[in-house]
């Protein structure tokens, strides 16, 4: 065997280039691998990193042996590799990818260390790299396939009737489709064998995109031949159905400074004065949707009600947008009356309001985790004529009916509702899914009411406003896991017959069914002891409810899920699950180290909610899997890092970049919580330092049918491709189906499709209710982080979505409304 000598010039100085890179990498790996042995880790990094510093000994030296070892190297690492994961592509990833290319390196210096058979050697290990990276290409195609669908019974469910007194087909008259919230259409013009050919019909620029947090989140309602629609900033808009040309624009003129998180406004809601009096259901008038466009002249006889980022409810006619002179004073009313004090920010409307016997029901967002002392989270029934308070709820004092006091104010501090809201007119009851108490991550002083019903489902009958029912998820939650989802209305089938019932998602990704008369579960649910300690240990419950019906959540983590671009970053993640604190779900916060939360608090399901397919019987919900990395800040170290809530004017000597209580970044990342002994210091989806990428392999997100009738799983697949995601923040522009975070709900149309975006790709895409497989997307000009809707306007089918972006997703801001429709012949 012939030896290169020293001083061989260029070629040679570059194998010592490449020797000097292993080296440094087998450095590391042996440093942080020797640490990570020494936590009860692998021992595949130690081990690792001393064979890649030999073979950068012999390759400094020239040696041939020095190729030979990093060839061992690779070999034992494919194989190691192959135990811990198998054939999971994006698992292999950090694993194999960064050794490859480094072996790539390793066989071009071949002809440098053998001068007789070096050539030939770099051909034939040219060639073999070739193959496994076409081999490793077929693997990770094949682990974005969605799984085989399962076969199940597809008959359509007996009775399944919408209780909601305006059905969706031609119009689209509620946030969820109808106060339901089943996110189904009737329609079958644009279906499987034709949805190829949608093309875009028209765009309409709302002009209101807020320069930081932006994320409208908005869904438009169709009533007669108008779209109706508000903005980032609560500007009404009505629209042309057919041409998305303007009709009528009105701006309440809400000032940034009331911005809470997130600029938001998920929808509005839409009211018929001849059709909704508060009588029960039976004695009302028919609605007669097409009334906003073809019914009496009489001002605001036909009118839109939205809740805004200052805490107020404006009501304008629909026909013109004119406020609503015997709405409140000149058509708006102050929710914000009988709560004290409230700095700007601290209470907002962000979700549509539901109207149920004429009662507009609203809650509202509470800015979370900045003091203790936050406004009430009071709920509030006003005449969708008048605006006149009918009731208000105040769970710690039941018999506070009205307005408190002068000099009093609704009990502060107390679990709020965020999201939308559900209704059966029949029953006269309105769902609502509650959020937590005010500093969500401590619970020692919450009361016995704020226990019994925060992080619960709430039914309150729209007359009186007093609770018919509860149904709690997680007892004395310190996870965020607050109710997001609407709850969606359903009938049951069971052995008896047809049971009205709700679909109940939540953010650890258990979905219950109950009745929606009782609040009794339908399908099981069992108390599971979890575990204990964390700072307050006398407060932690021993079991948690857990659905026996379906979770969209999985098994928990192991070191062996943690991921990254190499082996250096999967071992500094493999550190940090071995450093925290992790006992599965419902593991107790710490404050001497951080703690796992998983699945984090954006789900499992969050504010996009289900979609029910009445004639296949099957639940279509996107979902979330991530982990949060979280930590209790003790006060005076949260106090030394100037983490004051909103409104502190200790805020004021602060620096532009100090979050302060309004986070730069994720919710949670440095919330003061003032009032309780920890402020918080949550890691959202908990992404590395170095590169931004998160420390779980994916998928992070994916989209699932499931059986009503059985809970089974129809088909599963990851939602949102890689094409906007990668390492520093620079996409990759993969188009693989790498599964992404994911805001935002689905539509499911009769003609067999399902329709949605949320994923961070930037994509809206149509997905076979069938088998989960995607047969039409288009490429969005901001990001899609809102629920589509569906309408029929002149005999041709419009899908429409609000594509304004998100900042906590970080995909781009826009302010499109964008309709698609087939050709028109």
């Amino acid at each position: 065997m012939a030896r290169v000598e020293r001083g061989v010039g260029a070629a040679g100085a570059a194998v010592r280039v490449l020797a000097g890179v292993l080296a440094l990498i087998g450095l590391v790996l042996a440093v942080g691998g020797g640490w990570l042995l020494s936590l009860g880790g692998s021992f595949y990094y130690l081990l690792a990193g001393l064979g890649l510093v030999a073979s950068a000994v012999m390759l400094w030296r020239l040696r041939l042996l020095g190729a030979w070892i990093y060839v061992g190297v690779f070999a034992l690492t494919v194989l190691w590799a192959l135990w811990e994961v198998g054939l999971n592509g994006w698992a292999l990833v950090p694993r194999v990818v960064a050794p490859a290319v480094l072996l790539a390196f390793v066989i071009a210096a071949l002809p440098v260390l053998d001068t007789q058979r070096g050539r030939r050697l770099a051909l034939g290990g040219a060639a073999a790299l070739v193959i496994g990276g076409l081999i490793f290409g077929v693997v990770i195609a094949q682990a974005n396939r969605p799984m085989d669908p399962n076969p199940v019974q597809t008959a359509a469910l007996a009775a399944m009737a919408d209780p909601s007194p305006r059905a969706a087909g031609t119009d689209w008259p509620a946030y969820g489709g109808t106060e339901s919230a089943r996110r189904w259409s009737p329609l079958t013009q644009i279906n499987r064998e034709n949805v190829g050919r949608l093309e875009r019909v028209w765009t309409y620029r709302t002009g209101d995109t807020p320069e930081e947090k932006w994320g409208a989140e908005t869904t438009p309602l169709k009533v007669g031949d108008t779209v109706y629609l508000c903005t980032a900033r609560n500007i009404l808009i009505a629209l042309d159905a057919r041409t998305g040309e303007q009709r009528w624009r009105h701006d309440p003129e809400v000032s940034d400074e009331w911005i809470p998180y997130t600029a938001a406004c998920r929808g509005v809601a839409w009211f018929d004065t001849a059709a909704g009096a508060s009588a029960p259901v039976g004695e009302r008038s028919p609605a007669a949707p097409a009334s906003a466009a073809a019914g009496p002249a009489t001002a605001c006889a036909t009118r839109i009600i939205e809740g805004t980022l200052d805490g107020r409810l404006i009501a304008v006619d629909a026909r013109t947008g004119r406020r609503c002179a015997d709405f409140g004073t000149n058509g708006a009313v102050d929710i914000k009356a009988g709560m004290g004090d409230v700095v700007p920010g601290m209470v907002s409307i962000t979700s549509a309001p539901i109207i149920v016997r004429g009662v507009i029901v609203t809650g509202h967002q509470v800015l979370d985790g900045q003091t203790r002392s936050a406004p009430s989270g009071v709920i509030q029934g006003f005449d969708a004529v008048t605006g006149e308070l009918r009731w208000a709820w105040d769970m710690t004092r039941p018999d506070l009916t009205g307005r408190p006091d002068e000099g009093d104010t609704y009990t502060r501090g107390t679990p709020n509702m965020w999201t939308t809201a559900s209704g059966d007119e029949q029953l006269g009851l309105v769902y609502l899914p509650m959020g937590n108490s005010a500093a969500d991550y401590y619970s020692a002083d919450r009361s016995e009411a704020e226990n019994r019903y925060a992080t619960s489902l709430v039914a309150l009958d729209v007359t009186t406003g007093r609770p018919a029912w509860s149904f709690q998820t997680v007892h004395k939650d310190v996870w965020d896991y607050d109710l997001g989802s609407q709850a969606t209305l359903i009938d049951y089938p069971t052995a008896a017959g047809p049971v009205p019932a709700l679909i109940l998602p939540s953010k650890q990704g258990d979905l219950y069914i109950l009745d929606r008369r009782t609040g009794r579960p339908l399908t099981p649910v069992e108390e599971r002891r979890v575990a204990q300690g964390g700072v307050e240990p006398d407060e932690r419950t021993p079991t948690q409810p857990f659905s026996g019906f379906h979770t969209l959540a999985r098994r928990d983590l192991t070191e062996r899920d943690m991921w990254g671009m190499s082996p250096i970053d999967q071992m500094i993640c493999r550190i940090g699950f071995r450093q925290a604190a992790y006992d599965g779900i419902y593991t107790p916060p710490t404050s001497d180290r951080r703690w796992i939360q998983y699945p984090g608090y954006n789900g499992g399901s969050d504010w996009g909610g289900v979609a029910v397919d009445p004639q296949r019987g099957w639940i279509i919900a996107n979902y979330n899997d991530m982990p949060n990395f979280n930590r209790l800040v003790p006060r005076e170290e949260a106090n030394e890092k100037g983490w004051f809530p909103r409104g502190d004017p200790r805020l004021k000597a602060q620096t532009p970049a100090s979050r302060g209580g309004v986070p730069e970044g994720a919710e949670g990342a440095g919330d003061p919580q003032m009032g309780v002994p920890y402020a918080i210091d949550v890691n959202a989806g908990w992404r590395m330092g170095s590169t931004g990428m998160l420390c779980k392999q994916p998928p992070y997100g994916g989209i699932r049918a499931i059986d009503i009738r059985t809970g089974r799983t129809v088909w599963d697949r990851p939602l949102g491709t890689a094409r906007k995601n990668g390492p520093f923040g620079i996409p990759s522009m993969l188009p693989l189906d790498i599964g992404t975070p994911n805001n935002g709900g689905s539509v499911v149309t009769a003609g067999g499709l399902i329709f949605i975006a949320a994923a961070t790709d930037d994509l809206i895409r149509a997905i076979d209710i069938e088998t989960g497989e995607t047969v039409w997307s288009e490429v969005l000009p901001a990001g899609g982080q809102a629920g589509p809707m569906v309408y029929e306007q002149d005999g041709r089918q419009y899908l429409v979505i609000m594509a304004g972006g998100h900042h906590f997703m970080e995909t781009p801001a826009g302010d499109h409304v964008i309709a698609w429709a087939l050709p028109e012949r």
